[in-house]
């Protein structure tokens, strides 16, 4: 072969629109390629994989148009691209059936023989929850006539295809929502096909036509055809893993279908001779040869949580099995209810939550071949990996065995420290968390569901705004809910998601998400084209309205927190009937909106928000005020009471000020409130934050404080017994380093100018520096004086200025892109 590379790009106009800008209305947005496919009467039922070829050869001359030439992918439903053997991408990048993405890659090709491949999979309705389908189909697309010519599909008749046999599909058992886990046969793989070899393949059937999001044809068959747009987001992170400690190898006995879930890890199992050679396999410093008619199970302490594409490398073992189970932690019990610290695994199981069997992963069959490497179609993850090999007439020799981490490329520019040890002793286990839930999509965790839930979002995009300058993670978040809008405008509670469902109290923290990007980012076009997607959200929940002037509560599952007390997460009224809480939570969000019409330059609709809201907030001090208790109820009959209610009046900035002062002296006084539980606290510390109790926060901290003594690795989904291990909602106490105890915030749109108010509540001292949309940073730090007064040094970006103020006094001017500027705040 000759040489080549492949170079991953971001592109932002869509491709070839200089070729049909001249189209009629009809035609514009069509690209010079089609779709291809296995020929319709070879294309098996999903789930499939398929395997598609081109060889070609590059002229002496070389493709003259562009070097190196630049080529748009992309398949229904995923791919991975392979050139002249080599894997360089894989996608699509997950999007909907009407904004489907692409990659971009500018490959360098020797004058030459060349092979490109691509394995494209259709797991229809064992696929991810998050996945979208239209057809079966690949896309390759090249710039240049030349290039088109040569490597375009439809274009030339050179490409070929063929199903990939050998894959089977494995139920995910409680990880429902992440597709199915994937078994591959090496006896029937056609290893070596991305390579160009082997028999059976036959040429491509040619489909419709690619066209583009930009400005796609009006007369298209929506059950063919995608409307393609640019990929958002780089490639995800593929490094080899480099951490891990061997904690087992024992002989667990019994056929391999006996599964090992009920034997609990005992160090008197442990094969401590076998230990070191089966550590260097995954170091990648040797290998093992497993006996024939041996079993072995290996246990594997990853030392974090990791989101990783395991690769298994075999030599013979003809009839052998190997299986790669993934967990997030061992259960003290084989009915896996309980965890404990996650560090200990003596006397504990490997169990699958709820299903009691052997946990989720991935099954490999060697045909006996001399070199045969696995891989499955998705990643998997958690911190605990066990490898059960089981040989029959033949040694099975593991040559390789290596775990390639993916993930969004989200790295921490942020840095914070205080006198508290702890807050920094968590810090690592916060920005973990966000990364294991950072990936096309942001995701509700890892290892169950893998969906972009709005709740979830808005605290990952908060804390990714003070972590990171890197937007388009955030950015993609608000689009893709704006695209689920559904026709009663309400958007899905979780986008991209082709399963339907609907939390209205979602697609309101959606408006909110908007309004947060105005504040923390600064791209007003990008926000005026969230508006009217915000404006129809507010008329659906405004339809709701009651003659009381309250929203009866919206069709869906009303879901507020997982509060113990509260059916499903609902409050009293949320589920059929008026809920304070949600109520509130609408007013809230109004305010919002008023803002982003101002912020739009639409005046009057800003006054109608402001007018609802205020209307919305005097029906709600009718119909919950208690003037007993000094609080506001949940329900009509007043009966129950949570710290929900309190905050979200609180934050609304619609109750008289005597009355907020104190509605927020009986939150924090009253100890029979439903309290906020890991998701809902973060409105807790906003409260908090306004009534200037941040000794309270970091009292309420304390579940956070727990977790490296536990063994925690990421931030939980709930308090214990929790299901979920990594849950990124639970990151945003990162976010209130900055926002809240250095209380650095936006002090106009865009963050135009900055407002300073530290609340150092019990701490000496603390430091933040956190990222800035002009590409500079805002560094701060803190400290108490012996008379209890704050010294604190500000350095702000060029251009930017703003105000320090402590909880007395006039505010402090601060000049703009200050360098060490000092002031004194009481």
């Amino acid at each position: 072969m000759a040489a080549s590379t492949a170079l991953r790009v971001l592109i932002e106009e869509a491709p070839y629109w200089e070729q049909r800008s001249g189209a009629s209305w009809s035609g514009r947005g069509q690209w010079p390629t089609s779709w291809i496919s296995l020929p319709e009467a070879d294309l098996p039922r999903p789930p499939f994989v398929a395997g598609y070829r081109l060889r070609f050869t590059v002229p002496d001359e070389g493709l003259n148009e562009r070097d190196p030439v630049r080529v748009h992918v992309t398949a229904d439903e995923r791919y991975e691209l392979f050139l002249d053997g080599e894997r360089v991408g894989r996608g699509s990048e997950r999007g909907d059936e009407r904004h489907w993405f692409f990659e971009t890659y500018d490959l360098t090709l020797a004058p030459g023989a060349h092979v490109l491949a691509a394995r494209v999979w259709s797991l229809g309705p064992e696929a991810a929850f998050a996945q979208h389908t239209v057809r079966h189909g690949f896309l390759f697309s090249p710039e240049g006539e030349a290039a088109l010519a040569l490597m375009g599909t439809g274009i030339t008749d050179r490409w070929e295809a063929k199903p990939l046999p050998g894959y089977s599909f494995l139920p995910v058992l409680a990880a429902w929502g992440t597709g199915a886990n994937t078994a591959i046969n090496g006896a029937a793989f056609p290893w070596g096909w991305e390579t160009g070899a082997g028999e059976g393949w036959i040429t491509a059937e040619k489909g419709g036509k690619a066209v583009s999001k930009a400005a796609a044809p009006n007369d298209y068959d929506p059950t063919r055809v995608r409307p393609l747009a640019p990929a958002l987001l780089p490639a995800q992170k593929n490094d080899r893993w480099d951490k891990g400690t061997v904690r087992l190898v024992s002989d667990p006995g019994g056929a391999f279908e006996d599964q090992t879930n009920a034997i609990p890890v005992r160090s008197r199992d442990h094969l401590s001779a076998e230990a070191g050679a089966w550590s260097a396999l995954f170091a990648g410093l040797g290998a093992v040869t497993v006996p024939a008619e041996t079993r072995r199970r290996v246990l594997v302490d990853l030392e974090d949580y990791l989101c990783a594409y395991p690769e298994v490398t075999v030599s013979g073992g003809d009839g052998a099995r190997v299986r790669v189970n993934w967990a997030e932690a061992l259960y003290n019990e084989h009915t896996a209810k309980t965890k404990g610290n996650r560090n200990e695994i003596e006397d504990k199981f490997f169990v699958n939550h709820w299903y009691n069997n052997d946990g989720v992963g991935d099954l490999f069959l060697p045909g006996g071949g001399e070199t045969e490497t696995f891989t499955p179609l998705w990643w998997q993850c958690g911190r605990y990996v066990e490898v059960l090999v089981e040989t029959k007439d033949a040694p099975l020799t593991l040559t390789g065995f290596a775990f390639h981490e993916t993930r969004y490329p989200l790295e921490r520019e942020s840095r914070f420290g205080a006198s508290d040890a702890r807050l920094d002793a968590i810090a690592p286990i916060l920005v973990r968390a966000l990364q294991m839930c950072s990936h096309e999509t942001y995701m509700d965790c890892p290892y169950y569901e893998q969906l972009q839930y709005v709740g979830d979002t808005r605290l990952e995009v908060l804390t990714t705004y003070l972590l990171t300058h890197d937007d388009r993670l955030p950015r993609k978040a608000l689009q893709m809910f704006d695209l689920s809008r559904q026709l009663s405008g309400l958007t899905l509670s979780r986008y991209p998601s082709r399963v339907v469902q609907i939390i209205p109290p979602f697609s309101l923290w959606w408006v909110a998400m908007v309004h947060d990007f105005s504040q923390w980012r600064n791209d007003p076009d990008f926000v005026r084209a969230r508006m009217p997607g915000v404006r129809t959200v507010l008329e659906a929940f405004l339809s709701y309205r009651n003659t009381n002037g309250l929203v009866e509560t919206p069709p869906g599952w009303n879901f507020i927190d997982w509060v113990t007390t509260w059916k499903n997460g609902m409050p009293l009224g949320a589920d059929i009937g008026v809920s304070g809480v949600l109520n509130w939570q609408f007013a809230l969000v109004l305010t919002r909106a008023a803002d982003l019409e101002r912020q739009a330059g639409e005046p009057e609709l800003a006054a109608r928000l402001d007018h609802a809201a205020s209307d919305l907030a005097e029906a709600l001090q009718h119909a919950f005020w208690t003037p007993e208790r000094g609080l506001f109820a949940d329900d009509l009959d007043r009966t129950a009471f949570s710290e929900h209610a309190q905050c979200l009046a609180i934050l609304s900035g619609l109750l008289p000020p005597a009355q907020q002062a104190s509605v927020g002296e009986n939150l924090i006084a009253s100890a029979d409130l439903a309290p906020t539980t890991i998701y809902f606290r973060h409105y807790l510390f906003e409260t908090l934050a306004l009534l200037r109790r941040p000794d309270l926060l970091l009292d309420r901290m304390r579940l956070w404080f727990d977790l490296p003594e536990n063994g925690l690795k990421t931030t939980i989904e709930m308090p214990e017994p929790t299901r979920s291990d990594c849950h990124a909602w639970g990151a945003y106490p990162l976010y209130h380093y900055a926002a809240t105890i250095l209380g650095i915030r936006p002090a106009a749109p865009g963050f135009a100018a900055v407002r300073i108010a530290p609340q150092l509540g019990p701490l000496e001292w603390a430091s933040a520096t956190v990222p800035h949309p002009s590409g500079g940073e805002i560094a701060v730090r803190a400290e108490r004086g012996a008379d209890g007064a704050l010294t604190v040094t500000v350095t702000l970006p060029g251009g930017v200025g703003g105000f320090a103020q402590g909880a007395a006094g006039e505010p402090i001017v601060l000049p703009d892109g200050a360098r060490g500027h000092v002031v004194r705040l009481s």
